[in-house]
C-alpha cells in the first residue's frame, strides 16, 4: 500500500470516527436562568472538519424551530457547551468573534466593542478548556449577557438584547459556525 493509500485510509478511519463517537454530554431537559425555568429545545455537536469540538444546547422558555423565531422571543434564553477537545481559550473566544463578525451588522459590532471585548477577555482568561469542562452564556433581561466556565460567573453581565442576538448569530445566523449544529439547536435532527 503506498503512502497515500494509507494516509487516506486513515483520514478516512477518522471521519468515521467522528461521526460514530458517542456524544459526552448528557444535558438537563430543563433548566432555571433568573426566575424562568426553561427547556432545552435542542442540542448538537460543533464539528471543525472531521474533529468534534464541542456539544452544545439551547434552552428556550418555549420550542422555536427558526433563527428569526429565537432571535425575536422575548426573555432568557441559555447556551451550554461541553468541550469535546482541548480547546485553547483565546481561540475560543477569537472563533466567537470571527462568527459574530460574519453574521451581525458592522455597525451593532462596533456598538457592542465592550462587550464583546469582554467575551473575548473570559475565554482567553482560562489557557485551556479541556474535554468534559462546561460553560455557558446566558441572557437575563434588564442584566444582561452572563458568561460561566464550570458554573462560575465570570463577572457581571454585559450587553443587551442587541448583542445577545449578535451571539446566537455565531449559530444561528446565515453563515453559521456548523450549519448541522444550527439545525440540531432548533430541533432539527
Amino acid at each position: 500500500m503506498t503512502m497515500n493509500a494509507r494516509l487516506t485510509r486513515f483520514v478516512c478511519m477518522l471521519a468515521l470516527m467522528a461521526v460514530h463517537w458517542p456524544a459526552m454530554a448528557a444535558f438537563p431537559s430543563t433548566i432555571t436562568v433568573g426566575d424562568t425555568q426553561l427547556q432545552l429545545n435542542g442540542q448538537g455537536i460543533r464539528h471543525r472538519v472531521v474533529f468534534k469540538v464541542y456539544e452544545m444546547a439551547l434552552y428556550t422558555q418555549r420550542p422555536v424551530s427558526s433563527a428569526q423565531e429565537l432571535i425575536g422571543t422575548p426573555g432568557p434564553t441559555r447556551l451550554s457547551f461541553v468541550a469535546l477537545r482541548e480547546l485553547p481559550g483565546t481561540d475560543l473566544g477569537l472563533a466567537f468573534i470571527k462568527g459574530m463578525a460574519a453574521n451581525s451588522p458592522r455597525e451593532a459590532v462596533q456598538r457592542h466593542v465592550a462587550s464583546t471585548a469582554r467575551l473575548v477577555e473570559v475565554f482567553s482568561g482560562k489557557q485551556r478548556l479541556m474535554p468534559g469542562d462546561h460553560f455557558a452564556m446566558e441572557y437575563l433581561p434588564g442584566k444582561g449577557t452572563l458568561f460561566y466556565i464550570q458554573d462560575v460567573p465570570q463577572g457581571a453581565p454585559v450587553g443587551d438584547a442587541e448583542f445577545f442576538a449578535m451571539v446566537l448569530r455565531i449559530w444561528m445566523g446565515p453563515a453559521p459556525a456548523d450549519q448541522q449544529l444550527k439545525n440540531a439547536l432548533l430541533g432539527g435532527k
